[in-house]
């Protein structure tokens, strides 16, 4: 029964914007599961439910993984908004940000997790990202200018 509504329970917070433990258990009593809210509380800790801001602005039950591509959907705009050029030198992918905007950007590159990058480096304009090899160079550089075109 518990697996049955812990799975439930992920299809409804990924169907539906579910502001309350309240609103949780009467979508589960919807469904034919007699809950109760303490069920509830003890399910949203144990499947480690977070509340994250919704759309239509109010907040909402998600996973961590929703969360995190929630930010990461951000940080990509962020990155896309704020880049201006992209350049390949040998290993070193050299990133072009308006004023102030290195930092952010750079945090954007790395929550994308390209392969091949070693690390990287903001300072208030510029971005330096050392890559392992060349070619991976030239292919990050390439998404990146595609990024940014988009």
């Amino acid at each position: 029964m518990k697996v049955t509504r812990h799975a439930k329970i992920f299809e409804l917070i990924a169907t539906r914007d579910i502001e309350t433990q309240e609103e949780l258990a009467e979508e589960l009593k919807k469904s034919g599961m007699n809950v109760t809210q303490a069920t509830v509380s003890r399910d949203i800790k144990e499947l480690k439910l977070i509340k994250v801001l919704s759309s239509s602005g109010n907040y909402k039950y998600a996973t961590i993984n929703q969360a995190e591509n929630n930010i990461s959907n951000k940080l990509v705009n962020i990155f896309t908004q704020s880049v201006v050029n992209v350049e390949n030198v040998d290993n070193f992918v050299i990133i072009k940000t308006l004023s102030g905007s290195a930092s952010a950007a750079a945090e954007a590159i790395d929550s994308l997790r390209f392969e091949g990058i070693a690390g990287t480096i903001a300072g208030d304009n510029t971005i330096f990202v050392l890559v392992r090899t060349q070619e991976q160079a030239i292919t990050i550089t390439q998404r990146m200018k595609k990024m940014i075109k988009e």
